[in-house]
């Protein structure tokens, strides 16, 4: 629900849609949160000036937020990847464990009044070493950019032909503003299919 905590809230904040003729505002788009959340609700607003060619507004809800641990395929480890999905082939994982048992039996003979940091960097480091040899480093897939500085071009035409359509809703503003949504549409496509 959209609602702000200060009663002093100003309705151009609460409004989230306004009509094609630019006169009626409407408070039509909402955040759900359960029960369970909303004592973690500070403030839910919208927002005018986000970029979003719509005739709807962004709705922002600031909230405190819970951490959780997610569990990935990958374990990166300073910019390197491992496939850690290699375990479940029975080979992979032997050898792993081969490499594992030669490398900390080697720790084992190290003195027990070192440095608590300094031990816990060699384990690091072994097991580290140990993925690099068994496991396979999965590579990084790089995409190629699209957006160039035509489309940011457009992008502040498009800017442009909403503030006058904003300032003024009559017809030959909505056509320059529907002709450069077009035209942006049209060239972003274009862009997109041939990267």
């Amino acid at each position: 629900m959209l609602r702000a905590r200060s009663s002093h809230t100003q309705n151009i904040h609460k409004n989230t849609c306004t009509s094609p003729d630019g006169k009626n505002h409407n408070h039509i788009d909402h955040i759900l949160i359960d029960m369970r959340g909303h004592s973690r609700d500070l403030d839910v607003r919208s927002f005018r000036v986000a970029d979003c060619d719509t005739d709807h507004c962004l709705v922002v809800a600031k909230l405190r937020g819970i951490l959780a641990v997610s569990k990935q395929g990958t374990q990166s480890f300073e910019g390197e990847s491992f496939n850690v999905r290699k375990l479940n082939v029975l080979e992979v994982r032997k050898q792993y464990q081969i490499e594992i048992i030669v490398r900390f039996a080697a720790l084992e003979k190290q003195s027990d009044d070192q440095d608590i940091n300094r031990s816990w960097e060699n384990i690091e480091e072994k097991i580290k070493i140990s993925a690099k040899d068994s496991l396979v480093l999965q590579e990084l897939k790089h995409h190629k950019q699209w957006f160039d500085e035509e489309c940011l071009g457009i992008l502040d035409q498009r800017k442009q032909a909403k503030m006058q359509w904003i300032q003024d809703p009559k017809q030959s503003n909505v056509d320059n503003l529907d002709n450069v949504r077009v035209m942006l549409a049209d060239i972003s496509g274009t862009k997109r299919r041939h990267i």
